[in-house]
């Protein structure tokens, strides 16, 4: 690959444990919370008063608002209380701080980038770019979330990025959110709630079993609207659990499917004044509680000229993954939401940056082995993959995927690739798609793009290179990847280069 030049920037984002957020720090068994409040409610206000300026004054500093965490982590104990009177509102903050601990998002890793030009140019001079990076963060008990960070290409393609701040901060879940109930009943029907039974195991909810039935959750259903709320869903649940008493088991699990499917489609806010690299997405339903994985970001510009920003990412709940789309406008409001159809399954999907003859497009690895193609006239329902690559050389021969979204070029749709090889070797490749049938493929490097070279073979997972998306500009691809599943970094190389080596 000598002939494609291959520039590595000055940037590297490295682990930081001293970034950290509130988490709850709650035992499971109800006799440890109620012994814990027994030991603050024993306190004198004059030591509750003392502990809790010696928690202020050691924690303060490391957080925005840490009075207000505390008091919500009270709220989720305080029917524990077992005293009538009122507490103190320094007593029930020392009680919160009792059930509260630090957490470092990115302690161990901080990896697998995709990277978006940034919705707000304002103010970039004229040939520069400015834009948003999102990582793969991974802290204790290897927990991942979704960070973020800003920065600017400079016309002559230099790349400097905003100033970290020492400061992160979780969305505010957004209380009422709104789902579609076509999508919510599509997705019940795979679930298996439409037709009396589940007929296959993979269609399940967490601790279901097979083949039982229940009630149809269409009925449920029928008499919300086109669009409802959370509210109005629990409105009726309530009602039809009134009118069924005693409850029948099929019913009981009927309904525990359908606030599943509702607790793993929710909204997410950030205030406007956080910087982007104090925003987190931390994981919020049981169906992501062990990650949030490899987010795949992407411009997206409709035939209309409206532009929306999508991600798939995949949910992982410590014993199976889900893939999930991410829709967004502005980076401060996020809707999170199940995918739907029969081919939603596996890691790797990536979403094409506009429809081709009218549908949408995505790139997927269904088998783990090989890399599919699959077109939908909607972005929640996939189903029917075609494979258009598979492994070839010997650097891809245990498996290939995608590293990210298409990108659009005269020549055809340009696909960063990743191929396993000897050793669960790690290494990036390319490919070329015709851009009016991406079935076909045009062009293939025969040699790896990037291999892990020296220090980058070291890590957590060592001998890695990856990434989860990148984008031109200025006549340059630029690719930020992670290196051995710990760090990442930034490289750019000749669009024409990488171009010639495809055709040639």
């Amino acid at each position: 690959m000598s002939a494609i030049r291959f520039r590595r920037h000055d940037v590297t984002f490295l682990p930081e444990s001293a970034r950290v957020i509130i988490r709850p720090f709650i035992p499971e068994e109800s006799h440890r919370i109620i012994t814990i409040i027994g030991r603050a409610l024993a306190l004198s206000e004059e030591d509750v008063a003392c502990h809790l300026e010696s928690v202020r004054r050691e924690f303060d500093s490391r957080h925005f608002d840490i009075e207000t965490l505390l008091g919500v982590h009270f709220e989720r104990v305080r029917r524990h209380i077992f005293t009538h009177r009122p507490l103190s509102r320094a007593r029930e903050l020392l009680i919160g701080a009792l059930f509260s601990g630090e957490y470092a998002l990115e302690s161990a890793a901080i990896f697998n980038p995709s990277i978006v030009p940034h919705p707000d140019q304002q103010g970039i001079p004229d040939g520069a770019l400015r834009f948003i990076m999102s990582l793969r963060a991974t802290g204790e008990g290897h927990i991942s979330s979704i960070e973020f960070r800003a920065g600017v290409i400079d016309p002559c393609g230099a790349i400097s990025m905003e100033p970290v701040s020492r400061y992160v901060t979780v969305p505010e879940v957004v209380p009422n959110p709104c789902y579609n109930r076509k999508r919510f009943l599509i997705k019940l029907a795979e679930m298996g709630f439409m037709n009396g039974h589940a007929s296959v195991a993979r269609s399940r909810y967490p601790g279901e079993a097979a083949g039982e039935r229940r009630h149809d959750a269409g009925a449920i259903l029928s008499p919300l609207g086109d669009e409802f709320t959370r509210e109005e869903l629990e409105r009726r649940v309530a009602a039809v659990l009134a009118e069924s008493q005693p409850v029948a088991r099929d019913l009981q699990q009927t309904i525990e499917g359908i606030r599943w499917l509702a607790d793993s489609n929710y909204e997410l806010r950030f205030s406007e004044g956080l910087a982007m690299s104090e925003r987190i997405i931390f994981p919020v339903s049981k169906n992501e509680a062990s990650g949030i994985e490899d987010a795949r970001f992407v411009r997206f510009t409709d035939e209309d000229g409206s532009v929306m920003y999508y991600a798939t990412y995949t949910a992982y709940n410590g014993r199976s993954i889900l893939p999930q789309l991410i829709e967004t406008q502005d980076f401060l409001h996020f809707r999170i939401l199940t995918l739907n159809g029969g081919a939603v399954q596996n890691k790797g999907m990536a979403l094409f940056p506009r429809r081709i003859g009218g549908r949408y497009a995505m790139l997927s690895r269904q088998d783990d082995e090989n890399l599919m193609i699959m077109f939908s006239y909607s972005p929640h329902y996939w189903s029917d993959p075609l494979v258009i690559l598979r492994p070839s050389e010997l650097w891809e021969s245990v498996k290939i995927g995608n590293c990210g979204s298409p990108i659009e070029t005269e020549a055809g749709w340009l696909v960063i690739t990743h191929g396993v090889g000897p050793m669960r070797k790690y290494c990036l490749g390319a490919a070329l798609l015709d851009l009016n049938d991406p079935t076909k493929v045009i062009g293939r490097l025969r040699e790896p793009l990037l291999s892990p070279e020296g220090a980058e073979r070291e890590g957590y997972v060592p001998n890695v290179v990856y990434s989860c998306g990148s984008l031109l500009h200025g006549g340059e691809l630029i690719l930020p990847f992670a290196v051995s599943d710990r760090a990442s970094a930034i490289a750019s190389i000749p669009l024409d280069d990488l171009l010639t080596a495809l055709k040639g």
